[in-house]
């Protein structure tokens, strides 16, 4: 059993609101110990915002209680119990290798889940063992830190700890735990486990629950409900938005998968382009490219659908008004994510305003891209401080073309040069973690025990709009060997 005594304060403030829903929606569950706690690597940024003593929890306090041997003070760990379209497929689902310590209190008044991930066997394990393998879990804290410091809405990682616990998978690996900071793990599938398997007061408890949480206003709406699903919708629009302008690729947008905060969980089979190609896969078993980077709004939609089923008993008790109401309100993603996308795409290119020559302008440009197998990345980047004979698409052809038309727009809008340049600075990262450069300090950490590479890499990628000397290193596309071996996987 986790032991719970003798830990000394480092800060923690629960507050374990979920715990107090109807207990269909959890198991209680401690975390399996480790053989041999150790931290492997630990983000001070987030313990400082999180009020905790970040020095303590370097020691060996930190390890025990991030591997899930000790559990801290205010502490009610539990598993989370959901269902979720898997690749089109519903399933009864929930926490096979997660549990959820408590919510946090920080000093400012923000609320955060604090969650361990691959601590072990709970009630929703199917026949794993619970368990997570280092490499996957320093994705997560990589990819994780390099989305919030690209302004996308993310979970983010507080540490990775080692277990001592080999985990048996192509081959044994080192096992490992990571501890993730979330605004909640409320999902689409936790809607839907309610609406299949629950009462109509425990759905209801739990929307109410997720409006006080997320959307307090809603209530004042004369049907919060309704409100509720226009809120999530709007948050999913500008996130998945986010995700295409970045070049993110999720790989497994699952219902389970998605929150109803908006922010980006679950870093599986995730990646970023290199080459701007839009029906990219990199999840090893998307055979159909069901969650491809093009199809990544289009997905959104349909599960955004599958959550407002969930929400119809709520939103009116005749169900042809709830689904009408449903309808409208999903009826109107489309035209919300490609507001913000168009507004985002805009920002990447300097431009101010609207001209009728807008959209082809874009689209112009990433056929280019495409056509040419073009980095993504760097283009932007490379556009951004006008060096056109440095883009990848520096002499091919249509290329001038595109360059002179969208040298006359800027110059022929009223906002100064200085201007557009800040604008893209802020929208062009000169940095992305680069798969290649992931795979190689996931590697140095999994073969050498060597944290090195992970951590210069995290302090790479917090700051990627800086455009600093020390970046350039990392803004090589890879070879055509190392992009042709990348390969993801979900790590379970």
């Amino acid at each position: 059993m986790t032991n719970t005594t003798n830990i000394p304060a480092v800060g923690w403030n629960f507050d374990n609101s979920y715990a107090r829903l109807p207990e269909k929606f959890f198991t209680k569950t401690d975390p399996e110990p480790a053989r041999k706690p150790e931290l492997a690597v630990f983000n001070n940024e987030l313990a400082e915002l999180l009020g905790l003593d970040a020095e303590l929890l370097k020691s060996e306090t930190g390890a025990g209680i991030m591997s899930g041997t000790e559990l801290p003070e205010g502490a009610e760990p539990i598993a989370q119990a959901y269902a979720g379209h898997q690749f089109g497929n519903f399933t009864m689902l929930g926490d096979g290798r997660a549990v959820l310590l408590g919510e946090q209190l920080t000093p400012d008044g923000q609320r955060f889940d604090i969650q361990l991930k691959g601590s072990g066997k709970t009630a929703y394990s199917r026949g794993g063992d619970g368990r997570a393998a280092l490499g996957p879990m320093l994705r997560e804290y990589i990819i994780s830190e390099a989305m919030h410091g690209l302004g996308i809405p993310t979970s983010r990682s507080l540490a990775v700890a080692l277990t001592g616990v080999p985990v048996v998978r192509e081959s044994f690996l080192p096992g490992a735990v990571l501890t993730r900071v979330a605004s909640s793990h409320l999902r689409f599938g936790t809607f839907q486990y309610a609406a299949q398997w629950g009462t109509f007061e425990e759905l209801k408890a739990l929307a109410d629950y997720a409006i006080d949480r997320h959307y307090p206003t809603a209530k004042t709406q004369e049907n919060p409900y309704l409100e509720l699903l226009k809120n999530v919708i709007a948050r999913q629009a500008q996130l998945v938005a986010k995700w295409q302008l970045a070049g993110f690729i999720h790989g497994v947008m699952n219902t389970d998968n998605m929150t109803i905060s908006g922010e980006t969980i679950d870093y599986g089979p995730c990646a970023f382009l290199d080459t701007y190609e839009p029906g990219q896969v990199f999840s090893s078993i998307d055979h159909y490219g069901r969650y491809s980077y093009s199809n990544q709004p289009k997905i959104t939609g349909w599960n955004l659908a599958r959550f407002a089923e969930t929400l119809l008993p709520l939103i009116n008790s005749d169900q042809e008004v709830a689904v009408a109401l449903a309808q409208e309100a999903l009826a109107d993603f489309g035209n919300q994510f490609q507001e913000f996308w168009t507004a985002g795409m805009k920002a990447k290119l300097g431009l101010f305003g609207n001209e009728d020559s807008d959209d082809a302008l874009i689209d112009d440009l990433l056929k280019l891209m495409h056509d040419h197998k073009a980095d993504y990345t760097n283009t932007f980047r490379s556009l951004t401080f006008d060096e056109p004979e440095e883009t990848p698409l520096a002499g091919k052809d249509g290329f001038v073309e595109w360059y002179n038309a969208w040298k006359n727009r800027l110059d022929g809008q009223a906002e100064s040069a200085e201007a557009s340049l800040e604008l893209m600075r802020n929208s062009n990262p000169a940095i992305i973690p680069r798969n290649h450069r992931v795979e190689e300090a996931i590697e140095a950490a999994v073969s050498r025990q060597d944290y090195s590479l992970t951590e210069k890499l995290v302090r790479a990628v917090k700051n990627p709009y800086a455009h600093t000397e020390e970046q350039l290193q990392y803004a090589d596309a890879p070879t055509e060997d190392e992009a042709r071996a990348f390969k993801t996987y979900c790590g379970t």
